[in-house]
């Protein structure tokens, strides 16, 4: 039988209002002086300010780098690391959506290591290169519901040079706590809540139809889409629903705590669009969705019958599934086809499929893929034709 290395996420306080609870967080992890890593737009908002009057209050003298771009760089992490060793800072928090979120965790790893962060990209051991006596603590405060990132140990960061977008890996991006505050997400615009809320739903569909044996992956991954189904819909009507709001928080965590299982072709698509074409991720996630579904769909079928199952959905069968998740971006104004985001003359396939092949996430497909398979792939999202 083959082996498997099963690691579960990290201390989590959640609730409404549990970011008065951050300088606790500190103190817990003997932070006095740390670097809070969030983008600018976030920066200038009343729940970063009152974050910091909070620290301040609480005897919290904090540094803020504020930086960061969507699709956050190599450039973003060198950045916030030099910010964080000129203020003689002590560990990290990293405060937003996914962006945020990422260079936060890379910045910790990145302020005491000597290599370039490129050669930790998440290939064979490269993690082992790092020195982890180095890496300072992390507390994760994710204001969207669907990167995960607060519970995932690897970052997205985007190579400048190469236009590819790396994964980052080392067990210590695990933040050491996480705060998921409902409260901190209710101003996030309805198109926002939508795109985080489908790539959630990417994280979870995709950790369950990956090979290999992690029955508690599966569990959590099967929850976290009976409740992004139950109440995505409702955060986006209604921002203003805490209960909304905490669910779909709690079901973005639950994605990238079951996709250390693996992810899949969604994501491999998806990476080199939001890199070269400028695209969001939980929105390329959402049109790349049903086409890989479909294309994947002699070796999954099985799988989805046990998801619309566990949804009780009326038609509990694999088009059933697909039709569902149709329904689910129409209701959600979500794009059918990739040509309805990116124009036709930017659309440099055979570049994109050979990135998409290599992206990390291609081994972790039900199916084994090559570089025609993404072509495909990719054609047909862009003409918005489904395989049968």
């Amino acid at each position: 039988m083959q082996k498997y290395n099963w690691n579960y996420p990290t201390t989590m306080w959640v609730g409404e209002n549990r970011i008065n609870d951050i300088t606790l967080a500190c103190k817990n992890l003997n932070i006095s002086k740390p670097l809070l890593v969030t983008d600018n737009g976030l920066a200038q908002s009343d729940i970063v300010k009152n974050t910091l009057l909070i620290l301040n209050e609480g005897g919290i003298s904090t540094i803020l780098y504020s930086n960061v771009v969507g699709n956050p760089t190599g450039t973003n992490v060198n950045e916030g690391a030099d910010s964080y060793k000129k203020n003689n800072c002590d560990g990290v928090i990293a405060f937003g959506g996914g962006s945020g979120l990422d260079v936060g965790k890379a910045v910790a790893f990145m302020c005491g290591q000597t290599l370039p962060i490129w050669d930790f990209e998440d290939v064979g051991d490269n993690w082992t290169k790092a020195n982890s006596d180095k890496i300072a603590p992390i507390i994760a405060v994710p204001t969207t519901a669907g990167t995960g990132s607060e519970t995932g140990r690897a970052s997205v960061i985007l190579n400048e040079e190469t236009g590819v977008k790396n994964i980052i890996f080392h067990p210590k991006f695990l933040p050491s706590i996480v705060i998921l505050d409902p409260c901190l997400t209710v101003g996030l615009p309805s198109k926002i809540t939508a795109a985080t809320g489908m790539d959630a739903l990417a994280h979870n569909l995709e950790a369950y139809c990956a090979p290999g044996y992690h029955p508690m992956a599966d569990g959590i991954a099967l929850e976290g889409i009976r409740l992004i189904n139950k109440w995505i819909l409702e955060a986006v009507k209604n921002g203003n629903n805490i209960e909304a709001r905490m669910n779909m928080l709690t079901a973005a965590s639950m994605g990238s705590t079951a996709f250390q299982k693996g992810l899949g072709a969604i994501h491999s698509l998806s990476h080199p669009v939001n890199a070269l074409n400028n695209v969001h991720h939980g929105l390329s996630n959402a049109i790349f969705m049903p086409y890989v579904l479909t294309f994947n769909k002699d070796v999954i079928e099985q799988k989805i019958i046990k998801i619309c199952d566990y949804l009780k959905l009326k038609d509990r069968s694999f088009d059933g599934f697909i039709n569902w998740v149709l329904d689910l971006r129409k209701k959600l104004d979500m794009p059918h086809k990739l040509s309805e985001v990116i124009d036709e003359k930017d659309f440099d396939i055979n570049r994109l499929s050979k990135m998409a092949l290599a992206d990390p996430s291609t081994g972790g497909n039900p199916k084994k893929l090559n570089e025609n398979d993404m072509k495909i792939m990719y054609q047909h999202s862009m003409t918005g034709e489904l395989f049968k």
